[in-house]
Protein backbone atom coordinates (compact mmCIF):
# COMPACT_ATOMS: atom_id res chain seq x y z
CA UNK A 1 0.00 0.00 0.00
CA UNK A 2 2.63 2.40 0.85
CA UNK A 3 4.62 1.82 -2.43
CA UNK A 4 1.52 2.25 -4.35
CA UNK A 5 1.09 5.45 -3.14
CA UNK A 6 4.63 6.52 -3.53
CA UNK A 7 4.43 5.36 -7.16
CA UNK A 8 1.56 7.39 -7.40
CA UNK A 9 3.34 10.71 -6.21
CA UNK A 10 6.27 9.70 -8.20
CA UNK A 11 4.39 9.78 -11.55
CA UNK A 12 2.71 13.41 -10.37
CA UNK A 13 6.37 14.63 -9.74
CA UNK A 14 7.22 13.06 -13.44
CA UNK A 15 4.04 15.27 -14.71
CA UNK A 16 5.23 18.42 -13.01
CA UNK A 17 8.94 17.82 -13.64
CA UNK A 18 9.32 17.72 -9.75
CA UNK A 19 12.99 16.01 -8.99
CA UNK A 20 12.12 15.61 -4.89
CA UNK A 21 8.44 16.51 -2.77
CA UNK A 22 8.59 17.32 0.64
CA UNK A 23 6.21 16.32 3.69
CA UNK A 24 6.41 18.00 6.72
CA UNK A 25 3.93 17.44 9.65
CA UNK A 26 1.90 20.22 9.98
CA UNK A 27 -1.27 21.79 9.31
CA UNK A 28 -1.68 25.57 7.67
CA UNK A 29 -0.71 27.14 11.05
CA UNK A 30 2.57 24.76 12.28
CA UNK A 31 0.62 23.06 14.32
CA UNK A 32 2.44 20.45 16.39
CA UNK A 33 -0.02 17.95 16.35
CA UNK A 34 -3.23 17.88 13.56
CA UNK A 35 -5.80 16.96 12.31
CA UNK A 36 -6.93 14.10 10.46
CA UNK A 37 -7.02 15.62 7.37
CA UNK A 38 -3.52 17.34 7.20
CA UNK A 39 -1.84 13.60 7.83
CA UNK A 40 -0.04 13.84 4.66
CA UNK A 41 3.46 12.55 5.89
CA UNK A 42 1.43 9.30 7.86
CA UNK A 43 -0.35 8.55 4.75
CA UNK A 44 2.62 8.41 2.52
CA UNK A 45 4.79 6.91 4.71
CA UNK A 46 2.83 4.96 7.36
CA UNK A 47 4.87 6.89 10.27
CA UNK A 48 1.90 7.74 12.71
CA UNK A 49 4.63 9.67 15.29
CA UNK A 50 3.85 13.50 16.01
CA UNK A 51 7.09 15.04 14.53
CA UNK A 52 8.97 14.13 11.29
CA UNK A 53 9.90 15.23 7.91
CA UNK A 54 9.41 12.95 4.34
CA UNK A 55 11.10 13.46 1.50
CA UNK A 56 10.56 11.60 -1.86
CA UNK A 57 12.61 10.79 -4.72
CA UNK A 58 12.72 9.35 -7.93
CA UNK A 59 14.47 6.96 -6.82
CA UNK A 60 14.41 7.38 -2.60
CA UNK A 61 12.01 7.50 0.32
CA UNK A 62 13.02 9.26 3.83
CA UNK A 63 11.54 9.84 6.68
CA UNK A 64 13.65 12.22 9.16
CA UNK A 65 12.40 12.23 12.61
CA UNK A 66 13.98 13.03 16.35
CA UNK A 67 15.02 10.96 19.19
CA UNK A 68 11.25 10.12 20.59
CA UNK A 69 10.24 8.06 17.78
CA UNK A 70 13.56 6.10 16.79
CA UNK A 71 12.12 2.78 18.06
CA UNK A 72 8.57 3.20 16.60
CA UNK A 73 9.43 4.54 13.50
CA UNK A 74 11.94 1.99 13.08
CA UNK A 75 8.94 -0.76 13.56
CA UNK A 76 6.30 1.29 11.54
CA UNK A 77 8.96 1.72 8.18
CA UNK A 78 10.03 -2.25 8.42
CA UNK A 79 9.28 -3.62 5.20
CA UNK A 80 8.69 -0.67 3.13
CA UNK A 81 10.98 0.79 0.92
CA UNK A 82 11.12 4.30 2.97
CA UNK A 83 14.15 4.65 5.24
CA UNK A 84 14.25 6.20 8.52
CA UNK A 85 16.75 9.00 9.17
CA UNK A 86 17.69 9.27 12.51
CA UNK A 87 17.68 13.28 13.42
CA UNK A 88 20.75 13.91 15.19
CA UNK A 89 22.80 10.90 15.01
CA UNK A 90 26.20 10.49 13.54
CA UNK A 91 26.47 10.48 9.44
CA UNK A 92 22.64 11.62 9.32
CA UNK A 93 22.31 14.55 7.57
CA UNK A 94 19.33 16.90 7.80
CA UNK A 95 16.75 17.50 5.35
CA UNK A 96 18.24 20.19 4.23
CA UNK A 97 21.72 18.97 3.83
CA UNK A 98 19.95 15.45 1.75
CA UNK A 99 18.05 18.09 -0.48
CA UNK A 100 21.14 19.63 -1.14
CA UNK A 101 23.03 16.63 -2.21
CA UNK A 102 20.00 15.03 -4.15
CA UNK A 103 19.07 18.00 -6.30
CA UNK A 104 20.00 18.36 -9.80
CA UNK A 105 21.68 21.29 -10.86
CA UNK A 106 18.20 23.56 -12.36
CA UNK A 107 16.26 20.92 -10.87
CA UNK A 108 12.62 21.48 -8.71
CA UNK A 109 12.26 20.90 -5.49
CA UNK A 110 7.66 20.53 -4.47
CA UNK A 111 5.91 20.85 -1.20
CA UNK A 112 2.69 22.15 -0.36
CA UNK A 113 3.55 25.77 0.92
CA UNK A 114 0.72 26.08 2.84
CA UNK A 115 1.94 23.68 5.30
CA UNK A 116 5.95 24.77 4.92
CA UNK A 117 6.62 27.84 7.43
CA UNK A 118 7.99 30.85 6.06
CA UNK A 119 11.47 30.58 7.72
CA UNK A 120 12.11 27.27 6.28
CA UNK A 121 10.50 27.53 2.85
CA UNK A 122 13.09 30.90 2.67
CA UNK A 123 16.31 28.86 3.80
CA UNK A 124 15.80 26.29 1.15
CA UNK A 125 15.43 29.19 -1.45
CA UNK A 126 18.96 30.47 0.06
CA UNK A 127 20.68 27.03 0.23
CA UNK A 128 18.96 25.89 -3.46
CA UNK A 129 20.24 29.46 -5.07
CA UNK A 130 23.58 28.41 -6.16
CA UNK A 131 22.09 25.13 -8.00
CA UNK A 132 19.20 26.78 -9.83
CA UNK A 133 17.00 24.59 -8.25
CA UNK A 134 13.26 26.47 -8.48
CA UNK A 135 10.31 25.86 -5.77
CA UNK A 136 6.96 24.56 -6.81
CA UNK A 137 4.76 25.19 -3.80
CA UNK A 138 1.36 25.99 -5.10
CA UNK A 139 -0.01 22.60 -5.20
CA UNK A 140 -0.49 19.59 -2.67
CA UNK A 141 0.16 16.44 -4.74
CA UNK A 142 -0.98 14.00 -2.01
CA UNK A 143 -4.51 15.96 -2.35
CA UNK A 144 -4.05 14.32 -5.82
CA UNK A 145 -4.15 10.57 -4.84
CA UNK A 146 -5.25 10.86 -1.18
CA UNK A 147 -8.80 9.77 -3.00
CA UNK A 148 -10.67 9.00 0.88
CA UNK A 149 -8.92 12.25 2.39
CA UNK A 150 -11.24 13.27 5.45
CA UNK A 151 -12.58 16.80 4.80
CA UNK A 152 -11.28 19.67 6.87
CA UNK A 153 -12.51 19.63 10.61
CA UNK A 154 -15.35 22.23 11.33
CA UNK A 155 -16.21 21.76 14.37
CA UNK A 156 -18.52 24.42 16.84
CA UNK A 157 -16.44 26.73 18.23
CA UNK A 158 -17.55 28.20 21.55
CA UNK A 159 -16.79 31.03 24.79
CA UNK A 160 -14.57 30.82 27.28
CA UNK A 161 -15.69 32.29 30.43
CA UNK A 162 -13.57 34.75 32.16
CA UNK A 163 -14.16 33.08 35.29
CA UNK A 164 -11.54 30.50 33.57
CA UNK A 165 -9.94 32.47 31.83
CA UNK A 166 -9.02 35.47 34.28
CA UNK A 167 -8.97 38.03 31.64
CA UNK A 168 -11.15 39.11 29.17
CA UNK A 169 -10.39 39.40 25.33
CA UNK A 170 -11.03 42.77 25.04
CA UNK A 171 -8.50 43.68 27.74
CA UNK A 172 -5.95 40.78 26.02
CA UNK A 173 -7.11 42.68 22.19
CA UNK A 174 -6.00 45.57 23.98
CA UNK A 175 -2.68 44.58 25.50
CA UNK A 176 -1.65 43.22 21.94
CA UNK A 177 -2.09 46.67 20.19
CA UNK A 178 -0.41 48.13 23.03
CA UNK A 179 2.72 45.90 21.86
CA UNK A 180 2.40 46.22 18.01
CA UNK A 181 2.71 49.90 19.13
CA UNK A 182 5.95 49.44 20.77
CA UNK A 183 6.94 47.47 17.83
CA UNK A 184 5.61 50.59 15.86
CA UNK A 185 3.64 47.91 13.24
CA UNK A 186 -0.06 49.08 12.13
CA UNK A 187 -0.96 45.04 11.35
CA UNK A 188 -0.14 42.02 13.06
CA UNK A 189 -0.81 38.56 11.31
CA UNK A 190 -1.57 35.61 13.48
CA UNK A 191 -1.93 31.86 12.44
CA UNK A 192 -0.90 29.75 15.37
CA UNK A 193 -4.04 28.11 16.66
CA UNK A 194 -3.79 28.57 20.70
CA UNK A 195 -2.69 31.89 20.27
CA UNK A 196 -5.66 32.73 18.50
CA UNK A 197 -7.88 30.92 20.75
CA UNK A 198 -6.39 32.65 23.51
CA UNK A 199 -7.04 35.78 22.14
CA UNK A 200 -10.63 35.58 21.94
CA UNK A 201 -10.84 33.46 24.77
CA UNK A 202 -12.77 30.83 22.27
CA UNK A 203 -11.91 27.41 22.14
CA UNK A 204 -13.22 24.48 19.71
CA UNK A 205 -12.31 20.90 18.93
CA UNK A 206 -10.48 20.97 15.08
CA UNK A 207 -7.10 19.05 16.53
CA UNK A 208 -8.00 16.23 18.68
CA UNK A 209 -7.16 16.44 21.89
CA UNK A 210 -6.09 20.46 21.41
CA UNK A 211 -9.69 22.78 21.63
CA UNK A 212 -8.17 25.44 19.18
CA UNK A 213 -10.41 26.12 15.92
CA UNK A 214 -9.02 26.76 12.56
CA UNK A 215 -8.41 30.23 12.22
CA UNK A 216 -6.46 33.01 11.16
CA UNK A 217 -6.50 36.61 12.19
CA UNK A 218 -5.33 39.91 10.83
CA UNK A 219 -5.42 42.98 14.14
CA UNK A 220 -4.82 46.46 12.65
CA UNK A 221 -4.86 49.27 15.54
CA UNK A 222 -8.47 49.58 15.06
CA UNK A 223 -9.51 46.34 13.27
CA UNK A 224 -9.63 42.62 13.83
CA UNK A 225 -10.12 40.43 11.24
CA UNK A 226 -11.07 36.47 11.90
CA UNK A 227 -11.03 34.14 8.75
CA UNK A 228 -12.80 31.34 9.69
CA UNK A 229 -15.48 29.03 8.85
CA UNK A 230 -18.63 30.57 9.30
CA UNK A 231 -20.72 27.25 9.64
CA UNK A 232 -18.42 26.62 13.43
CA UNK A 233 -20.00 30.11 14.55
CA UNK A 234 -23.82 30.01 16.50
CA UNK A 235 -25.75 33.12 16.98
CA UNK A 236 -24.15 33.30 20.46
CA UNK A 237 -20.64 33.50 19.25
CA UNK A 238 -21.30 35.53 16.41
CA UNK A 239 -22.47 38.10 18.37
CA UNK A 240 -19.78 38.12 21.16
CA UNK A 241 -17.46 37.95 18.33
CA UNK A 242 -19.38 41.61 16.88
CA UNK A 243 -19.37 43.02 20.51
CA UNK A 244 -15.20 42.54 20.37
CA UNK A 245 -15.35 44.65 16.76
CA UNK A 246 -14.16 41.72 15.37
CA UNK A 247 -15.01 40.98 11.33
CA UNK A 248 -15.56 37.67 10.70
CA UNK A 249 -14.46 36.27 7.16
CA UNK A 250 -14.07 33.20 5.19
CA UNK A 251 -11.08 31.07 6.45
CA UNK A 252 -9.41 30.88 2.82
CA UNK A 253 -9.30 34.95 2.76
CA UNK A 254 -6.56 35.50 4.56
CA UNK A 255 -4.17 34.79 1.00
CA UNK A 256 -6.27 37.89 -0.63
CA UNK A 257 -6.37 40.04 2.70
CA UNK A 258 -2.68 39.44 2.92
CA UNK A 259 -1.94 40.02 -0.70
CA UNK A 260 -4.00 43.28 -0.57
CA UNK A 261 -2.13 44.93 2.05
CA UNK A 262 0.61 48.29 0.68
CA UNK A 263 2.99 50.16 2.31
CA UNK A 264 2.63 48.25 5.60
CA UNK A 265 4.64 47.48 8.75
CA UNK A 266 3.59 43.98 9.27
CA UNK A 267 4.57 42.11 12.35
CA UNK A 268 4.49 38.52 12.22
CA UNK A 269 6.38 35.22 13.00
CA UNK A 270 8.21 33.64 10.14
CA UNK A 271 8.77 30.62 12.09
CA UNK A 272 5.14 29.88 12.77
CA UNK A 273 3.27 31.84 9.36
CA UNK A 274 3.08 29.67 6.60
CA UNK A 275 4.92 30.16 3.39
CA UNK A 276 2.54 30.85 1.00
CA UNK A 277 0.71 33.62 3.04
CA UNK A 278 4.21 35.15 3.52
CA UNK A 279 4.87 35.31 -0.66
CA UNK A 280 1.23 36.88 -0.82
CA UNK A 281 2.71 39.51 0.73
CA UNK A 282 3.65 42.95 -1.71
CA UNK A 283 6.83 43.76 -1.41
CA UNK A 284 5.75 47.23 -0.51
CA UNK A 285 4.98 46.15 2.99
CA UNK A 286 8.02 45.63 5.87
CA UNK A 287 7.99 42.22 7.50
CA UNK A 288 8.86 42.55 11.01
CA UNK A 289 9.60 38.95 12.32
CA UNK A 290 9.59 38.84 16.08
CA UNK A 291 7.60 36.38 17.98
CA UNK A 292 3.85 36.74 18.48
CA UNK A 293 3.26 38.64 21.77
CA UNK A 294 0.44 36.73 22.54
CA UNK A 295 2.65 33.36 23.69
CA UNK A 296 4.42 35.49 26.26
CA UNK A 297 1.22 36.65 27.98
CA UNK A 298 -0.17 33.25 27.23
CA UNK A 299 2.39 31.23 28.81
CA UNK A 300 2.26 33.40 32.05
CA UNK A 301 -0.63 32.36 33.36
CA UNK A 302 -2.90 34.40 35.51
CA UNK A 303 -3.76 33.89 39.46
CA UNK A 304 -7.09 33.30 38.27
CA UNK A 305 -5.74 30.22 35.82
CA UNK A 306 -3.21 29.16 38.23
CA UNK A 307 -6.19 28.64 40.86
CA UNK A 308 -8.03 27.00 38.44
CA UNK A 309 -5.36 24.82 37.35
CA UNK A 310 -4.79 23.80 41.12
CA UNK A 311 -8.43 22.64 41.23
CA UNK A 312 -7.86 20.84 37.79
CA UNK A 313 -5.28 18.67 39.15
CA UNK A 314 -6.98 17.42 42.18
CA UNK A 315 -10.10 16.58 39.87
CA UNK A 316 -7.83 14.92 37.81
CA UNK A 317 -5.23 13.14 40.34
CA UNK A 318 -7.87 11.41 41.53
CA UNK A 319 -9.02 9.59 38.41
CA UNK A 320 -5.55 8.65 38.63
CA UNK A 321 -5.56 7.17 41.92
CA UNK A 322 -8.88 5.28 40.88
CA UNK A 323 -7.12 4.04 38.45
CA UNK A 324 -3.91 2.71 40.19
CA UNK A 325 -6.11 1.41 43.37
CA UNK A 326 -7.83 -0.85 40.28
CA UNK A 327 -4.36 -1.56 38.59
CA UNK A 328 -2.96 -3.26 41.61
CA UNK A 329 -6.02 -4.75 43.01
CA UNK A 330 -6.70 -7.00 39.73
CA UNK A 331 -3.63 -7.13 37.79
CA UNK A 332 -3.30 -11.11 36.87
CA UNK A 333 -6.87 -11.42 38.70
CA UNK A 334 -8.50 -10.42 35.55
CA UNK A 335 -7.24 -10.10 32.21
CA UNK A 336 -5.81 -6.28 31.60
CA UNK A 337 -4.14 -5.52 28.57
CA UNK A 338 -2.56 -1.70 27.51
CA UNK A 339 -5.63 -0.85 25.58
CA UNK A 340 -7.99 -2.06 28.38
CA UNK A 341 -6.45 -0.28 30.75
CA UNK A 342 -6.18 3.28 28.74
CA UNK A 343 -9.54 2.46 27.94
CA UNK A 344 -10.43 2.54 31.68
CA UNK A 345 -8.44 5.16 32.46
CA UNK A 346 -9.95 7.58 29.75
CA UNK A 347 -13.23 6.66 31.32
CA UNK A 348 -12.81 7.61 34.68
CA UNK A 349 -10.98 10.79 33.73
CA UNK A 350 -13.86 11.57 31.45
CA UNK A 351 -16.54 11.22 34.64
CA UNK A 352 -14.44 13.77 36.70
CA UNK A 353 -16.68 17.00 36.70
CA UNK A 354 -15.76 19.91 34.32
CA UNK A 355 -13.51 17.36 31.99
CA UNK A 356 -13.55 18.03 28.27
CA UNK A 357 -11.82 15.37 27.22
CA UNK A 358 -8.05 13.78 27.10
CA UNK A 359 -5.05 16.25 26.32
CA UNK A 360 -3.29 13.86 24.24
CA UNK A 361 -3.60 10.44 23.43
CA UNK A 362 -2.44 8.55 26.37
CA UNK A 363 0.14 6.55 26.33
CA UNK A 364 -0.35 3.11 28.36
CA UNK A 365 2.87 1.13 28.05
CA UNK A 366 4.03 -2.48 29.57
CA UNK A 367 7.75 -3.74 30.11
CA UNK A 368 9.76 -3.44 26.55
CA UNK A 369 7.25 -1.60 25.02
CA UNK A 370 7.73 1.26 28.14
CA UNK A 371 11.17 2.13 26.29
CA UNK A 372 9.74 3.55 23.54
CA UNK A 373 8.84 7.13 24.79
CA UNK A 374 6.20 7.94 23.00
CA UNK A 375 4.36 4.33 22.12
CA UNK A 376 0.90 4.25 21.12
CA UNK A 377 -0.93 0.51 22.25
CA UNK A 378 -3.11 -0.47 19.71
CA UNK A 379 -5.23 -3.92 18.32
CA UNK A 380 -2.11 -5.20 16.30
CA UNK A 381 0.22 -4.49 19.44
CA UNK A 382 -1.75 -4.72 22.85
CA UNK A 383 0.25 -6.17 25.47
CA UNK A 384 -1.41 -8.48 28.24
CA UNK A 385 -0.60 -6.75 31.82
CA UNK A 386 1.13 -9.44 34.28
CA UNK A 387 1.44 -9.30 37.91
CA UNK A 388 5.54 -8.37 37.48
CA UNK A 389 7.63 -5.54 36.11
CA UNK A 390 6.94 -2.13 35.42
CA UNK A 391 3.98 -0.42 33.47
CA UNK A 392 4.03 3.19 32.41
CA UNK A 393 1.35 5.43 31.96
CA UNK A 394 1.82 9.29 30.60
CA UNK A 395 -2.14 10.71 30.37
CA UNK A 396 -4.08 14.28 30.85
CA UNK A 397 -7.06 15.52 30.63
CA UNK A 398 -8.60 18.84 29.18
CA UNK A 399 -10.88 20.47 31.92
CA UNK A 400 -12.67 24.21 32.30
CA UNK A 401 -10.18 24.71 34.37
CA UNK A 402 -7.26 23.87 32.63
CA UNK A 403 -4.28 21.20 30.89
CA UNK A 404 -3.30 18.41 32.78
CA UNK A 405 -0.39 16.12 31.50
CA UNK A 406 0.85 13.43 34.22
CA UNK A 407 3.24 10.38 33.91
CA UNK A 408 3.61 7.50 36.65
CA UNK A 409 5.35 4.48 36.54
CA UNK A 410 3.59 1.49 38.30
CA UNK A 411 5.39 -1.75 40.22
CA UNK A 412 2.65 -4.18 39.13
CA UNK A 413 4.54 -7.29 40.96
CA UNK A 414 8.46 -8.66 41.37
CA UNK A 415 11.15 -6.15 39.75
CA UNK A 416 14.71 -6.60 39.04
CA UNK A 417 17.30 -4.51 40.05
CA UNK A 418 18.17 -2.48 37.46
CA UNK A 419 14.42 -1.65 37.15
CA UNK A 420 14.47 -0.66 41.02
CA UNK A 421 17.26 1.97 40.63
CA UNK A 422 15.86 3.35 37.19
CA UNK A 423 12.28 3.79 38.74
CA UNK A 424 13.78 5.41 41.87
CA UNK A 425 16.55 7.80 40.04
CA UNK A 426 13.30 9.56 37.89
CA UNK A 427 11.75 10.29 41.47
CA UNK A 428 14.61 11.34 43.06
CA UNK A 429 15.10 13.82 39.60
CA UNK A 430 11.83 14.79 39.27
CA UNK A 431 11.39 15.90 43.25
CA UNK A 432 15.10 17.78 43.05
CA UNK A 433 13.98 19.86 39.94
CA UNK A 434 10.77 20.58 41.59
CA UNK A 435 12.29 21.85 44.46
CA UNK A 436 15.21 23.89 43.23
CA UNK A 437 15.25 27.36 43.94
CA UNK A 438 17.00 30.24 41.65
CA UNK A 439 17.42 33.73 40.76
CA UNK A 440 15.26 35.58 38.30
CA UNK A 441 16.74 35.46 35.28
CA UNK A 442 17.61 31.18 35.20
CA UNK A 443 15.97 29.60 31.66
CA UNK A 444 15.49 25.62 32.03
CA UNK A 445 18.69 25.20 30.29
CA UNK A 446 20.49 26.63 33.59
CA UNK A 447 17.90 24.51 35.92
CA UNK A 448 18.63 20.94 33.68
CA UNK A 449 21.43 19.60 35.30
CA UNK A 450 19.76 19.55 38.65
CA UNK A 451 17.57 16.76 36.70
CA UNK A 452 19.99 14.96 35.06
CA UNK A 453 22.89 15.29 37.45
CA UNK A 454 21.06 11.90 39.43
CA UNK A 455 21.09 9.99 35.74
CA UNK A 456 24.94 11.46 34.53
CA UNK A 457 26.79 10.47 37.55
CA UNK A 458 25.77 6.63 36.67
CA UNK A 459 26.33 6.95 33.09
CA UNK A 460 22.93 7.34 32.06
CA UNK A 461 20.71 9.84 30.14
CA UNK A 462 17.11 10.36 28.75
CA UNK A 463 16.72 11.45 25.23
CA UNK A 464 14.30 13.61 25.55
CA UNK A 465 13.83 17.40 26.98
CA UNK A 466 13.36 17.62 30.78
CA UNK A 467 10.20 19.84 30.61
CA UNK A 468 7.69 21.26 28.28
CA UNK A 469 5.34 24.30 28.78
CA UNK A 470 1.40 23.80 29.16
CA UNK A 471 -1.52 25.77 27.86
CA UNK A 472 -3.98 26.85 29.96
CA UNK A 473 -7.10 24.60 28.38
CA UNK A 474 -5.32 24.21 24.76
CA UNK A 475 -1.84 22.71 23.89
CA UNK A 476 -0.63 20.45 26.40
CA UNK A 477 3.02 21.64 24.88
CA UNK A 478 3.22 25.62 25.20
CA UNK A 479 6.01 27.74 24.16
CA UNK A 480 8.29 29.82 25.62
CA UNK A 481 9.43 27.91 28.33
CA UNK A 482 10.81 24.37 28.55
CA UNK A 483 13.68 22.51 30.31
CA UNK A 484 16.48 20.76 28.44
CA UNK A 485 20.05 20.34 28.50
CA UNK A 486 21.08 21.94 25.34
CA UNK A 487 19.95 24.13 23.06
CA UNK A 488 17.11 23.49 20.42
CA UNK A 489 16.45 26.51 18.69
CA UNK A 490 13.63 25.10 16.68
CA UNK A 491 11.20 24.31 19.83
CA UNK A 492 11.65 28.34 21.32
CA UNK A 493 11.45 27.07 24.44
CA UNK A 494 14.77 28.67 25.95
CA UNK A 495 12.95 31.93 27.67
CA UNK A 496 13.59 33.02 31.19
CA UNK A 497 11.14 31.77 33.49
CA UNK A 498 8.79 34.31 34.40
CA UNK A 499 5.98 33.68 36.99
CA UNK A 500 3.01 32.09 36.32
CA UNK A 501 4.68 29.64 33.86
CA UNK A 502 3.55 25.90 33.76
CA UNK A 503 6.48 23.49 33.14
CA UNK A 504 6.51 19.67 32.94
CA UNK A 505 9.15 17.82 35.06
CA UNK A 506 9.60 14.66 33.54
CA UNK A 507 12.42 12.76 33.58
CA UNK A 508 12.88 9.02 32.51
CA UNK A 509 15.22 6.02 32.04
CA UNK A 510 14.70 4.04 28.45
CA UNK A 511 16.34 0.34 28.06
CA UNK A 512 15.35 -0.94 24.78
CA UNK A 513 13.97 -4.05 24.64
CA UNK A 514 13.66 -4.39 29.04
CA UNK A 515 11.68 -1.33 30.29
CA UNK A 516 11.20 2.10 30.56
CA UNK A 517 10.21 4.33 33.58
CA UNK A 518 8.98 8.33 33.82
CA UNK A 519 7.70 10.17 36.45
CA UNK A 520 5.98 13.27 35.76
CA UNK A 521 4.52 16.10 37.58
CA UNK A 522 3.51 19.96 36.60
CA UNK A 523 5.33 22.62 38.32
CA UNK A 524 3.85 26.91 38.04
CA UNK A 525 6.88 29.20 38.55
CA UNK A 526 6.14 31.35 41.37
CA UNK A 527 8.30 34.09 43.17
CA UNK A 528 10.29 33.11 46.11
CA UNK A 529 11.66 35.70 48.68
CA UNK A 530 13.48 39.00 47.02
CA UNK A 531 17.09 40.28 48.94
CA UNK A 532 20.26 42.07 48.72
CA UNK A 533 21.26 39.10 46.19
CA UNK A 534 17.75 39.45 43.55
CA UNK A 535 14.35 37.67 43.65
CA UNK A 536 14.50 33.84 43.73
CA UNK A 537 12.31 32.08 42.30
CA UNK A 538 10.70 28.51 43.12
CA UNK A 539 8.65 26.01 42.13
CA UNK A 540 5.20 24.48 42.71
CA UNK A 541 3.38 21.45 42.37
CA UNK A 542 0.49 21.63 40.51
CA UNK A 543 0.31 17.43 39.93
CA UNK A 544 -1.45 15.67 43.04
CA UNK A 545 -0.58 11.89 42.47
CA UNK A 546 0.65 9.12 44.38
CA UNK A 547 4.59 7.66 43.78
CA UNK A 548 4.65 3.84 43.62
CA UNK A 549 6.39 3.34 47.17
CA UNK A 550 6.73 -0.64 45.86
CA UNK A 551 9.14 0.27 43.24
CA UNK A 552 11.77 2.50 45.24
CA UNK A 553 15.33 1.42 46.60
CA UNK A 554 15.52 3.33 49.93
CA UNK A 555 19.18 2.98 49.81
CA UNK A 556 20.30 5.44 46.55
CA UNK A 557 18.16 8.33 48.41
CA UNK A 558 19.06 10.89 50.53
CA UNK A 559 17.47 12.26 53.63
CA UNK A 560 16.54 15.55 51.69
CA UNK A 561 15.28 12.97 48.92
CA UNK A 562 13.26 10.97 51.31
CA UNK A 563 11.82 14.58 53.25
CA UNK A 564 11.07 15.86 49.60
CA UNK A 565 9.07 12.67 48.80
CA UNK A 566 6.95 12.56 51.89
CA UNK A 567 6.43 16.05 51.82
CA UNK A 568 4.70 15.23 48.23
CA UNK A 569 3.06 12.76 49.27
CA UNK A 570 1.46 14.56 52.50
CA UNK A 571 0.37 17.42 49.99
CA UNK A 572 -0.85 14.19 47.26
CA UNK A 573 -3.59 13.03 50.10
CA UNK A 574 -4.78 15.68 52.33
CA UNK A 575 -5.81 17.13 48.20
CA UNK A 576 -7.15 13.96 46.85
CA UNK A 577 -9.06 12.16 49.84
CA UNK A 578 -11.97 14.12 49.56
CA UNK A 579 -12.39 13.28 46.16
CA UNK A 580 -11.89 9.29 46.77
CA UNK A 581 -14.42 6.58 48.16
CA UNK A 582 -13.52 4.83 52.00
CA UNK A 583 -11.55 1.89 50.24
CA UNK A 584 -9.35 4.25 48.04
CA UNK A 585 -8.80 7.08 50.24
CA UNK A 586 -7.86 4.45 53.12
CA UNK A 587 -5.34 2.39 50.24
CA UNK A 588 -3.89 6.18 49.49
CA UNK A 589 -3.21 6.88 53.17
CA UNK A 590 -1.08 3.61 53.04
CA UNK A 591 0.33 4.24 50.08
CA UNK A 592 1.64 8.04 50.76
CA UNK A 593 2.87 7.36 54.10
CA UNK A 594 6.18 8.58 55.15
CA UNK A 595 9.42 6.03 54.47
Amino acid sequence: MIQDRLEQLRSLMEERRIDAYMIPTSDFHESEYVGAYFKCREFVTGFTGSAGTAVITKEEAGLWTDGRYFVQAGKQLDGSSVTLQKIGQPGVPTVEEYLEQVLPEGGCLGFDGRVVNCQMGQALEALLEEKNVTLACQEDLVDVIWKDRPSLSAQPAWILEEKYAGKSSAQKIEDLRTQMKKEKTGVHILTTLDDIAWLLNIRGNDVECNPVVLSYAMVTLERFYLFINDQVLNEEVKTYLKGLGVTVCPYNDIYTAAGQLRGQKVLLETGKINYAIYKSIDDSNKIIDKMNPTVMAKAMKNPVEIENMRNAHKKDGAAVVKFIYWLKNNVGKEVITEVSAQEYLDRLRSEQEGNLGISFDTISAYGANAAMCHYKAGKENDTKLEPRGLYLVDSGGQYYEGTTDVTRTVALGPLTEEEREHFTLTVISMLRLGAVKFLYGCRGLTLDYVAREPFWSRGINFDHGTGHGVGYLLNVHERPNGIRWRMVPERQDNCVLEEGMVTSDEPGVYIEGSHGVRTENLIVCKKAEANEYGQFMEFEFLTMAPIDLEALDRSIMTDRDVELLNDYHKAVYENLSPYLSQEEELWLKENTRAI
